[in-house]
């Protein structure tokens, strides 16, 4: 299924999805709406650069609208599934509806960075992430049900470490640390789990106060901006010889992590292809691709048949990676935060 994906023509399936969004009948009702004001018309674009047309999308319309709105009313109503939120970092949360084949590529790309990384099957895992309305807390039936394992779960809220940074309440947000390691060590203390899913932020905590409940793991995965290859080469070390894994993204588009050289750099990480495209733009021009190797902003474009969400510019900021022969797409690499201010923490994520 993967390969299939990297084997298609991203410029054939740019025009296969702009013209499901658009089809006067059955495209969704949002993008309907919005081709009345477009001084172009959607269905001629051809290439994957001319969605540049479009102009950022305002990711204000993820806040207030029902999510249902951006699906092709060629998908069946009623809608059955999921609205997915995200973190809420720099606001209200924005919403997405993800339908089974949305939910299908992305667990498929996540079983195939399983698999690369050397994760085996028929394992078990324990799911250390935000739950609740948040995508990645989905990685319990990504590994569960594609990868063969049997998965513990913990509960985490990473909105409310956010709210109590903002309000300036860090002897309380480190209490809600403590109170997620004690579930994370209560679970590792079985001694049955083999594989550890968290983000870098927390797995940064437990290797400095439990440093033989990460030495016993047989790796661990990381998703999260708060990664320098200075942890990750600490990461390692700390695993005495397990896997670490890593992969970027977000509710809207994922990507996987690529091999990490020898010194622990670049971290890089190639999109979940042709569904996912990312690029690194001028921090001052969002439509000029920067070169390869020079830092600038992570701008997201989402090709779903089912979800269009163009020129998405993300809060991180990354390196315009060169993948080679081994992706049909750029990737980016040593992402970070674009911004980290008290309005807008990361948190624990």
């Amino acid at each position: 299924m993967v390969e299939d994906w990297l084997g298609t023509d991203l410029d054939r399936w740019t025009r296969r999805v702009v013209r499901r969004h658009f089809d006067p009948r059955t495209g969704s009702p949002y993008w309907l709406r919005r081709a009345a004001e477009l001084d172009f018309d959607p269905r001629d674009i051809t290439r994957h650069e001319q969605l540049t047309a479009f102009g950022p999308f305002p990711l204000d319309v993820l806040r207030s609208q029902d999510p249902s709105e951006l699906v092709p009313l060629a998908v069946p109503r009623p809608l059955t599934g999921r609205v997915w939120d995200s973190g809420g970092t720099t606001g209200t949360p924005c919403r997405v509806f993800y339908t089974p084949d949305m939910l299908l590529h992305r667990g498929a790309w996540r079983r195939w960075s399983f698999v690369s990384e050397g994760f085996l099957p028929h394992r078990t895992w324990l799911q250390a992430t935000p739950t609740g309305p948040h995508l990645i807390g989905n990685g319990v039936w990504e590994a569960a049900e594609l990868h063969a394992g049997q998965v513990y779960g913990i509960d985490m809220d990473p909105r409310w470490v956010k709210r109590l940074i903002r309000a300036g309440r860090l002897a309380d947000a480190n209490e809600y640390t403590t109170h997620l390691l004690e579930q994370i060590v209560d679970v590792l203390g079985l001694g049955s789990v083999h594989y550890l899913n968290t983000t870098p932020a927390i797995l940064q905590v437990l290797r400095q106060r439990h440093p033989d409940a990460v030495a016993a793991l047989d790796g661990v995965r990381l998703s999260g901006t708060q990664i320098s290859p200075d942890m990750y080469r600490d990461f390692v070390t700390a695993l005495r010889g397990g896997i670490c894994g890593l992969s970027y993204g977000n509710t809207f588009g994922n990507a996987a992590g690529l091999p990490v050289g020898d010194e622990g750099e670049p971290l890089a990480y190639a999109p979940n292809y042709p569904q996912v495209t990312m690029a690194v733009v001028g921090k001052e021009d969002w439509s000029t691709t920067v070169a390869y190797g020079a830092a600038g902003q992570v701008r997201l474009t989402v090709l779903h048949d089912d979800l269009f969400l163009p020129n998405v510019l993300e809060r991180d900021q990354a390196l315009r990676h060169d993948c080679g022969d081994a992706w049909p797409c750029d990737g980016v690499a040593n992402v970070r935060p674009l911004q980290i201010t008290s309005s807008a923490p990361e948190g624990l994520y």
